[in-house]
């Protein structure tokens, strides 16, 4: 068991120095989403002229605000960056073979470069975070509750990434069948942007659309932790939603473990 658990410990180790050698891709990147979050102030900005008291379905300007900057960092800490494009290159290159000879697991080898990776983003965009927060601290309004809301919020995170590192892994493996993946993950990115809440707050959509998109994964890979650490949803549909987010973990990895195996005798075909 401990000697199983070294091997991922020293991928994890090797997936850190790693990204630590570009960690000024990170720290760019996290720069330009500055310019993201300065479009996302400005568009709100104008949505909120006019707007009343009641603000936009009960949320002013401020907890709107927020809310994307609360994104902006989640997706730092969570978010699969080119995961599926790694995994897609490892089975093109034919470099996925050292994995079906040796005593390690390719999803766990996998999830522990991922971990690395988010922990140097998510460390270096609190960079950038540092200098946006002078000029938006007037602006941001967290809930007072954070008690319950911390102590569901970081499973929910952890959740969240896994459910974003699966469908991700997902994809790569679809090279086992296509030669190109792209078309897929930018579709898959499209449809993200939607529901997983990164355009607008979920929670805007007309109530039986939002009643649906809370039975799918893409709820679970941004808006639902942002929305725990906001203050818009209550403790009630955090606990419902952590039932609902697990059993999507259960069943991507189902799904891995599918596309694995039946990859893995198209690749033995394909390769002799």
């Amino acid at each position: 068991m401990l000697s199983s658990l070294t091997k991922y410990r020293h991928a994890f180790l090797v997936g850190l120095q790693s990204n630590l050698v570009y960690r000024w891709n990170f720290a760019v990147r996290g720069l330009f989403s500055l310019f993201h979050l300065s479009a996302v102030f400005i568009l709100w900005s104008a949505a909120y002229q006019g707007v009343g008291s009641g603000g936009i379905n009960g949320f002013g300007f401020g907890p709107t605000i927020t809310y994307f900057v609360t994104l902006l960092v989640l997706q730092f800490f969570i978010s699969a960056f080119n995961e599926d494009y790694q995994i897609s290159e490892d089975i093109r290159n034919g470099l996925i073979n050292q994995f079906l000879l040796k005593p390690i697991n390719y999803f766990g080898y996998r999830l522990s470069i991922f971990v690395a990776a988010r922990m140097v983003s998510g460390a270096l965009v609190l960079l950038p975070l540092a200098v946006a927060l002078p000029f938006l601290h007037t602006y941001l309004t967290f809930p007072g509750d954070w008690g319950w809301r911390l102590a569901l919020g970081l499973p929910a995170m952890a959740l969240s990434a896994l459910i974003q590192f699966s469908i991700a892994y997902c994809f790569g493996l679809l090279t086992f069948w296509f030669l190109e993946i792209q078309g897929f993950v930018i579709l898959s990115m499209a449809v993200e942007a939607v529901l997983g809440g990164q355009m607008f707050p979920l929670d805007l959509l007309p109530a039986g659309v939002f009643a649906v998109a809370k039975f799918l994964p893409f709820y679970y890979q941004m808006y639902f932790p942002a929305a725990i650490f906001t203050g818009r949803i209550s403790q009630a549909d955090t606990i419902s939603g952590l039932g609902i987010e697990l059993c999507w973990v259960g069943i991507l990895f189902a799904v891995n473990r599918g596309l694995w195996i039946r990859g893995l005798r198209r690749h033995t075909a394909v390769g002799g």
